[in-house]
């Protein structure tokens, strides 16, 4: 389904592509102001595996969190290898934003500078991702806001953290960092701007745009919470030691709850061929950025309506159009999308994949992402625009409505209406074309709730 440009849209912005399609992959790339790429060796850093043998718990959390598995993740592995890498061998002008995506997802790898680094069925230190030393060497962001790896790192034996050593380690020397207990360090890497210009990941500015940052409530409050803990071994234990969890959106335990769901009608008995309407409430209570955010590119919540009535019949109960500018990318329907997937898979005339893999009239919560042909793209570094941004907000309330006709085959009795809101982090259509494990589309409850009617006969 290609996105609709206005007559006047189309008069403003043609010339201007034009022009900026010459300068789009050496102008809109702000680098920061020390280019790290190839700067040091991967014998300039140590390995996670040496501050195990004095911070065992600490990188046992570590471990079991996506930060360790940045560049070995199997989606990331087949999004890199089998999409963003052949994407730039047939457009060398994206060869340095696809190296930049190293920048985050090993930084050890981006500044040993070997573009692109080893697999990970390699094991070479590249498999590090977002290790103990990217973290404890960052001195600074060098961008305002920070993004794309603006971080300034110099290896050595100084360690930097958000907490003031009661004692120097016997390994390494202890600075205390402001930097680090501010949101500005995570969005080193958790803002990120394409070539065209595109902020296609800005999850810290929505933290900074939103309620908590105003209260003083950060990134690592909720994703690094505080808790009794000893950090080393020969150390103390702390009540308020900051715990490396970074639980986030591959952590079934952090989305469930996440959004909280209530159904109601608007009449609680009807007859066969009566219309109810149902209203569903989805307030986001619990995330300091939008929900999804991050790879919004990949990711979709949506919410569905089902009826059951008193012998089981089930009847799905599609979701009322409100009618702004494109909506229809918020409501799950029979369209094709992601045919630039073709370009580096080199299939001419690629028909694209399925657009949402869920069942049709659900309401979608995404912002969807376009290439210069106004096809939707799950390509971050291929998005020339962005549609409607149609995510929940930081205690931001959606209210959605269903108006249902009661079907006249409903046997009498009580009725059932079940609202779910689901999670992927990856469209499943996207995830079996491209053969990625069936984890990274599964679907995540995110919560749900349910109410009845009595149907009469």
């Amino acid at each position: 389904m290609r996105r609709r440009i206005t007559p006047f849209v189309q008069l403003v912005i043609i010339p201007a592509a034009i022009m900026f399609t010459l300068t789009a992959f050496t102008l809109m790339r702000s680098f920061p102001q020390e280019d790290l790429k190839g700067k040091y060796k991967y014998k300039d850093f140590e390995s996670a595996l040496k501050c195990r043998s004095c911070h065992p718990g600490i990188y046992e959390q570590w471990s079991q969190a996506m930060m360790s598995q940045a560049y070995t993740h199997h989606w990331d592995e087949i999004e890199y290898f089998d999409l963003a890498v052949p994407h730039a061998e047939v457009n060398p002008a994206l060869k340095g934003p696809v190296d930049g995506c190293n920048g985050c997802h090993t930084p050890m790898g981006y500044m040993e500078g070997t573009m692109p680094p080893p697999r990970p069925s390699e094991k070479s230190m590249a498999n590090e991702s977002v290790s103990c030393e990217v973290c404890h060497l960052t001195q600074r962001a060098q961008t305002d806001p920070p993004f794309n790896f603006s971080y300034y790192i110099v290896p050595g034996q100084t360690k930097y953290s958000g907490r003031s050593p009661e004692i120097q380690s016997p390994a390494h020397k202890i600075v205390q960092s402001d930097f680090h207990r501010t949101t500005e360090f995570c969005g080193n890497c958790h803002n990120e701007q394409n070539p065209y210009g595109i902020w296609v990941k800005s999850t810290q500015m929505e933290w900074k745009e939103g309620p908590y940052a105003a209260e003083g409530v950060r990134c690592q409050d909720c994703h690094m919470p505080k808790g009794q803990y000893q950090l080393a071994l020969m150390g103390k234990t702390y009540d308020d030691a900051r715990l490396h969890l970074f639980h986030g959106a591959h952590d079934p335990g952090k989305v469930r709850g996440t959004i909280e769901v209530r159904i109601e009608p608007d009449m609680r008995l009807a007859e066969p061929g009566e219309t109810i309407v149902f209203t569903v409430a989805l307030f986001n209570q619990k995330t300091g950025h939008k929900f999804p955010t991050g790879s919004v590119e990949d990711r979709i919540a949506w919410l569905d309506v089902e009826a059951t009535d008193a012998k089981g019949n089930k009847y799905h109960l599609n979701v009322d159009k409100k009618g702004f500018e494109g909506e229809e990318y918020t409501i799950s329907g029979d369209y094709l999308a992601y045919q630039d997937m073709g370009i580096p898979l080199k299939i001419k005339d690629f028909k694209g994949v399925q657009r949402d893999g869920i069942p049709f009239g659900n309401r979608i919560f995404r912002m969807p992402y376009f290439d210069e042909q106004g096809n939707m793209t799950i390509m971050q570094w291929n998005t020339f625009s962005q549609g409607v941004d149609y995510r929940i907000g930081p205690r931001e309330t959606k209210v959605e409505k269903f108006t249902f006709r009661i079907p006249y085959e409903a046997a009498p009795g009580a009725m059932t209406v079940h609202a779910v809101l689901n999670y992927q982090l990856l469209v499943k259509p996207v995830a079996d074309y491209l053969k990625v494990p069936s984890d990274e589309s599964a679907i995540l409850m995110v919560n749900d709730h349910s109410t009845r009617v009595e149907i009469l006969p």
